[in-house]
């Protein structure tokens, strides 16, 4: 599930000396932030907090495609000619955006050499990540997808040391994101925290004892069969 860390490159800086064109929106927890099928032409930077990404079919059923945390770019697929919004972003926390209009994103990142670099990583960055949750859906068990979710939430395996978890989220939006049930999720959990890769002390902490679980062909421990 992709959820990209924050950029050592200091984006909020350069963004700053942005003027017309640009405000500052704060959320609440289940707040929109655009909605999927309306117009394209707005790209966010996520300067606090969580935002969630999810795409609804025809017939109802909606599924997370990622959870986008700081540093992360929300809304940049109008500035490859996408004309209307393909997802729905809304916020799972409390969260701070820079809102940008189309128009003064393109030109910031003419503008701006460093920022044009690091935008241009991190899209490849998110692409990478995509192509990794497309495998591990078609391949895993929904055990291995959920480790491997509660590992990216962590922090584990980009800059920096593995972090609490911060963040609302809840079982329900856990088996959103691995693609299987709440009672799964549940049990799944219960499991990790008896075999101490997962932790609870105000928040949800994981051990990178966990990545046993991602990196070996069987599961670890007891099981409750695959889907």
């Amino acid at each position: 599930m992709a959820k990209n860390g924050p950029p050592s490159f200091d984006v909020e800086k350069v963004l700053a000396k942005v003027g017309k064109g640009k405000t500052i929106r704060s959320l609440k927890k289940g707040d929109t932030i655009f909605s999927q099928g309306e117009i394209a032409n707005t790209v966010y930077y996520v300067q606090s907090g969580n935002v969630k990404l999810t795409v609804t079919s025809e017939r109802g059923k909606e599924a997370i495609i990622a959870i986008l945390g700081p540093g992360n770019f929300v809304g940049e697929g109008c500035l490859n000619g996408q004309v209307r919004r393909m997802a729905t972003a809304s916020a799972v926390d409390e969260c701070v955006l820079t809102r940008l209009e189309k128009s003064v994103m393109i030109a910031a990142l003419h503008d701006e050499e460093k920022l044009s670099e690091l935008f241009i990583a991190y899209l490849l960055a998110r692409n990478a990540r995509i192509e990794e949750d497309l495998v591990d859906q078609l391949f895993n068990s929904s055990e291995k997808r959920l480790a491997r979710v509660l590992l990216i939430l962590a922090n584990f395996g980009r800059e920096g040391t593995p972090q609490p978890i911060v963040g609302n989220f809840s079982q329900e939006i856990l088996a959103e994101m691995v693609g299987t049930t709440r009672s799964r999720v549940s049990f799944f959990m219960n499991k990790f925290r008896k075999l101490g890769f997962i932790s609870y002390n105000g928040n949800l902490e994981v051990h990178s004892s966990l990545l046993n679980i991602v990196l070996h062909d069987t599961e670890v421990g007891p099981r409750e069969g695959r889907d």
